[in-house]
């Protein structure tokens, strides 16, 4: 009987050991990989772009998971300690993460990673609706200004002492401000134009962390370059010959493809999708749709739809998904798309609302 009762106890503590270990495998998203460089970037874009370009030479992790919205999302210690590891951290900027400056001063002295603003170089869109709900003629300006383009994060004399209270007091800041509260459109992934300038800047960093394999990135990059520059040309031919030019989208996130490919949005919401508009607003647009016979409102699948389906069924309209590309559904994932194949969607989509 004591014989039995030993093996019984030896076999639920094997088992406990084995689910435990599994466990640990499971969760552990961030391990490191000996002979890579390890890449952490804030983003979907930036993790697509990261894996083309870094290639067989690059373990690449994101931070948000795929079916969450990036405005919504916070960083906790862990991806602080991720991010400290790593060889590159690879951030959009523009004020895309609201986090990033305490995440950053976080990092530490000690930490050899490579911080890179990827929006860097780009002509930025300035100004927020939500900050001024200006609806008169029910027009969004999609061109913008330049805007000036700052750099704190790319400082390295931080502290890391105490990095993880640091993240933890940081998580109650952006709860209070997301990009929403700055002046400058950080959706600059949305263009292929744009984008192209991102994968530069992203081909640069994986030359200057690792020169050796520098050949390589040259060639992945110029891979990845020529993919874009075909959706490009392709935005552009396709586009072109429609004379109807308005957009109505439930996130002002396109007016760099706006700008690229002149088109212009009029948006239901602002620069940050959890935005509340005005109900005169709603009213507005909902007019604009009807004197201007607009055919479809726009929504997308990271956020509730139900703001654009209430104003479809005001205007008497349907709606379509135009994806701003922040990140994968699960579904998506599992299906294998990519940028690209979103990006395609979008454009057939588009072609359907400006007949």
């Amino acid at each position: 009987m004591k014989k039995l009762s030993f093996q019984l106890t030896l076999i639920i503590a094997l088992s406990v050991s084995v689910a435990l270990l599994a466990g640990c495998g499971k969760d552990d998203t961030y391990a490191q990989e000996e002979g890579k460089v390890n890449v952490v970037t804030s983003f979907y874009p930036l993790y697509f772009f990261a894996k083309e370009i870094g290639g067989e030479h690059a373990h690449v992790v994101n931070l948000i998971a795929a079916g969450v919205e990036p405005h919504e999302w916070t960083p906790k210690s862990r991806d602080l300690d991720a991010a400290s590891k790593a060889q590159l951290f690879l951030y959009n900027g523009a004020g895309l993460e609201g986090w990033v400056d305490g995440f950053l001063k976080g990092l530490g002295s000690g930490s050899q990673v490579l911080t890179v603003e990827a929006s860097q170089g780009i002509e930025l869109i300035q100004g927020n609706p939500e900050h001024g709900h200006n609806h008169e003629g029910e027009q969004t300006d999609a061109t913008g200004t330049e805007a000036e383009h700052s750099h704190e994060g790319e400082e390295t004399d931080h502290d890391h002492e105490g990095a993880a209270e640091d993240v933890h007091d940081h998580e109650g800041e952006d709860a209070e401000h997301s990009h929403s509260d700055l002046d400058v459109d950080p959706h600059t992934w949305t263009s292929p134009r744009s984008a192209l300038v991102m994968a530069a800047n992203i081909r640069d960093a994986f030359v200057k962390v690792d020169p050796e394999n520098g050949a390589a990135y040259e060639s992945n990059y110029s891979n990845l370059e020529k993919q874009l520059r075909e959706l490009d040309d392709k935005f552009t031919q396709e586009l072109a010959g429609y004379k109807r030019r308005d957009i109505v989208v439930s996130h002002q996130a396109f007016g760099y493809l706006c700008r690229d490919y002149q088109l212009n949005q009029i948006a239901i919401m602002g620069l940050s999708p959890e935005a509340e508009p005005r109900a005169q607003d709603l009213l507005e647009i909902a007019k604009f749709v009807k004197d201007n016979s607009i055919p479809y409102i726009f929504f997308e699948e990271l956020v509730s739809e139900q703001l654009a389906d209430t104003l479809a069924r005001e205007a008497k309209v349907d709606t379509l998904v135009l994806n701003p590309l922040e990140g994968l559904t699960p579904e998506q994932e599992k299906a294998g798309d990519n940028y690209f194949t979103l990006m395609e969607r979008n454009l057939k989509n588009l072609q359907k609302a400006l007949q």
